[in-house]
C-alpha cells in the first residue's frame, strides 16, 4: 500500500490566502481520513476528489478547523445517501465544545425537524479509534487551555500536531519511530502557537529532520522557514508517508 498526507490548506487563521490548515491522508490514492475541516477546506476537498469525505477528524474547536461543518451538516442532511453516514471522530472532551459551537444554534433549519448530529455518526474517543482496519492514536497537545486540542498519529508513519506548543514527550511516544511530523509552526511563536525558535531549542536535530511545517502566517513565513533548512508544506502538496506499524491500542 501507498500512504500519503495530502496538505489542503497550511495557514494560519488570518492567512487566507494559504487556506485553512488541513490534511487527507491517503491509502493508495484514495482519501481515508480528513483532519480538521476549516471554512474552505470543502470545497478543497471537493475539487480534489470530486465528493465530500467519509471520516473526519477534528483536532479542536476553533473556527478555522471547524468554521466548514455547518456547511456540511446541510450538503449531508438533504442527500439521503450520505446522511447519516460520515463519521466525525474527535476526542471526548471536545464534544460539549463542538456542541456548543456547531450543533446548538436553535433551529439548524429553519424548516425545523433536524438535530444537527442525526447528519453525521459522532464517534468521540479518549486513547484513540480503529478506522478500516488501522489504528490511531490521539495525544493532548498544548493550544490555549487544557484539554481542548489533541492530535493524531498512525504508528510507524506521522503524527499530526494539530495547533500547538512545542510537545516533545507527546512526539516521544507518538512519533519516536521514523513517523513524519506534521507540526504547527511559525516564524515566530506565542502563547498558542510554536515558533521556529521553540523548535530548534525543544527538539533535537534528528526530530527537526522528519517535520513538515505549516500554520504559518504567509507564503513569505513560509519561504522563510525554509530558507532556515526546514521542510514546509505547501498547499496542495502530497507528501509520501512510510507504511503504518500493525499496532495494537493494549500492546504497549
Amino acid at each position: 500500500m501507498n500512504w500519503h498526507l495530502h496538505f489542503l490548506g497550511t495557514g494560519a487563521a488570518h492567512a487566507v490566502e494559504l487556506g485553512s490548515s488541513a490534511v487527507v491522508l491517503e491509502r493508495d490514492g484514495e482519501p481515508l481520513l480528513l483532519i480538521d475541516c476549516g471554512p474552505d477546506t470543502l470545497d478543497r476537498y471537493r475539487a480534489a476528489y470530486g465528493d465530500l469525505p467519509r471520516a473526519i477528524y477534528l483536532t479542536h474547536t476553533h473556527m478555522d478547523h471547524i468554521g466548514g461543518m455547518e456547511r456540511l451538516f446541510t450538503r449531508v442532511w438533504f442527500d439521503e445517501a450520505t446522511r447519516g453516514r460520515i463519521r466525525i471522530f474527535c476526542h471526548a472532551a471536545l464534544v460539549p465544545w463542538l456542541q456548543a459551537r456547531v450543533a446548538d444554534y436553535p433551529g439548524v433549519l429553519a424548516e425545523g425537524g433536524a438535530n444537527y448530529w442525526e447528519a453525521f455518526r459522532l464517534v468521540p474517543c479518549t486513547r484513540g479509534f480503529w478506522l478500516d482496519g488501522s489504528w490511531f492514536d490521539v495525544f493532548a497537545t498544548r493550544h490555549h487551555r487544557p484539554d481542548t486540542s489533541f492530535g493524531l498519529a498512525l504508528a510507524g508513519s506521522f503524527a499530526y500536531t494539530g495547533d500547538t506548543r512545542p510537545i516533545p514527550e507527546a512526539l516521544e511516544r507518538y512519533a519516536g519511530r521514523g513517523e513524519l511530523i506534521a507540526h504547527d509552526c511559525g516564524l515566530h511563536g506565542n502563547p498558542s502557537h510554536t515558533g521556529i525558535d521553540d523548535i530548534e531549542r525543544e527538539y533535537p536535530p534528528a526530530w527537526r529532520a522528519r517535520l513538515r511545517l505549516y500554520h504559518y502566517g504567509s507564503v513569505a513565513d513560509g519561504d522563510a522557514l525554509a530558507g532556515r533548512g526546514y521542510l514546509v508544506a505547501r498547499p496542495g502538496e502530497r507528501i509520501a508517508l512510510p507504511a503504518p506499524l500493525p499496532t495494537h491500542p493494549d500492546a504497549g
